[in-house]
């Protein structure tokens, strides 16, 4: 992982090993989603629809952890190199601000 902090923003270039495992799991949500579809287009029972729904509301909040995991991993580690704790911090603060809007 390589970072940079440009105004005030802390900005994270993944290695392509480090995006598999976070696409992988958008892709199984994709995969998810299109069968979310085909029981809507075949009429499938509502509780059957509506569990699809919370599974699939589950796997976008674990994909926002795994997200932020690697984003806090990072802010750390510019705070130590940086010694700039307050920026990492803020930026701490303002990824976890932004997730917590989603639940």
């Amino acid at each position: 992982m390589d970072y940079q902090y440009v105004d005030g923003r802390l900005q994270i270039r993944r290695t392509d090993e480090e995006k598999k495992p976070i696409l992988q799991r958008l892709k199984r949500i994709e995969g998810q989603v299109r069968g979310l579809q085909a029981m809507v287009q075949e009429d499938r029972y509502c509780l059957d629809e509506v569990q699809q729904m919370n599974a699939i509301t589950a796997a976008v909040r674990e994909a926002v952890l795994q997200l932020i995991s690697t984003h806090l991993d990072a802010s750390v580690d510019y705070a130590v190199h940086a010694k700039d704790q307050d920026g990492a911090v803020e930026e701490m603060v303002r990824v976890l601000r932004a997730a917590l809007r989603q639940t």
